[in-house]
């Protein structure tokens, strides 16, 4: 039998590839304001929204592409809701991780036969519903109305979700950064900022950071030092998390410095590694979730207190 010599699809490769061509101009278009229709995040067929890599994913190509809709869904999901797409129109790739066992009885554990957990990973394709023609109207959305927030001044649900969470953290300056050695942040005040949407976004960076120690989430790439890789490692996971919590409050990722060797960073990363972007999106998942967590258990003490 004469085999196929057509290369399997590497979905990792290929997400990849399409981030560093992206990075390679110069731009980071998830940093863009936006909302498709009335959600922040890309959402499955069902209404659920995507987490991870996925949200990232399609929250990039969403921003790019123009579409209107957060909802997307496979081939066979529109054809099941009497719906189409649209000739011509071109997929986007998601991933899928799950797990499995395989061989030996559970009741035997110490045998060599012992059932084991197999890891894997899937990719499968996904539409925009702007691609899908003869959807019901609940996939097209009205836009939201963005709101007007005014110069310097604190955004009342924004600063009361940091402002909840355990941390110490000192305004002062005209950098922001978090410092390990004595478990603290450092950022200007509120009023240096021309769009009280950057200043939380660049708060939510250095929250990000706030996470990687051993109490907490015990992040580890290695020594970080100013420039090599497990510096640049880091400040992708701090850069997704500012990402995914920006959706939960409403605000986009920002940095005090955005130049070439801010892009040098991921650049490096991506090229050396094929599964960086999806280890380091699950990173910052896990960051964003444990931020949302403790600024929740902030407000129930702080609602203690008060009774």
């Amino acid at each position: 039998m004469v085999r196929s010599r057509t290369p399997r699809f590497d979905a990792l490769e290929a997400i990849t590839n399409e981030l560093i061509r992206i990075l390679e101009r110069g731009v980071l278009p998830w940093r863009k304001p936006w909302t498709a229709g009335d959600s922040a995040r890309p959402l499955r067929h069902t209404g659920e929204p995507y987490q991870g890599v996925n949200n990232f994913l399609l929250t990039m190509r969403t921003m790019m592409a123009g579409y209107a809709s957060p909802y997307w869904m496979t081939f066979a999901q529109a054809k099941i809701l009497d719906a189409h797409v649209r000739k011509g129109e071109k997929s986007s790739v998601v991933v899928y991780y799950g797990q499995s066992k395989t061989g030996g009885d559970e009741t035997e554990a110490d045998d060599d036969d012992a059932p084991r957990i197999i890891r894997f990973q899937k990719s499968y394709r996904v539409f925009n519903a702007d691609q899908i023609e003869g959807l019901p109207e609940r996939f097209h959305p009205k836009p939201r109305v963005p709101q007007q927030h005014q110069e310097s001044e604190p955004i009342p649900h924004m600063q009361a979700f940091f402002d909840a969470i355990d941390a110490q953290v000192s305004f002062t300056g005209r950098e922001a950064y978090y410092m390990p050695a004595v478990d603290k942040i450092y950022m200007p005040e509120i009023a240096r900022f021309e769009d009280p949407l950057h200043f939380y976004g660049v708060w939510a960076h250095e929250f990000g950071h706030w996470t990687k120690p051993r109490h907490r989430l015990n992040r580890d790439y290695g020594d970080a030092r100013f420039g090599n890789t497990s510096y640049a490692r880091e400040e992708i996971v701090a850069e997704l998390c500012a990402v995914f919590l920006g959706q939960h409050l409403g605000f986009t990722a920002h940095t005090l410095e955005m130049n070439a060797a801010y892009l040098d960073n991921w650049l490096r990363v991506l090229k050396s590694d094929k599964h960086a972007i999806f280890k380091h999106a699950a990173d910052a998942q896990r960051a964003c979730d444990y931020l949302i967590a403790a600024s929740e258990a902030g407000h129930v003490a702080s609602s203690a207190d008060v009774a």
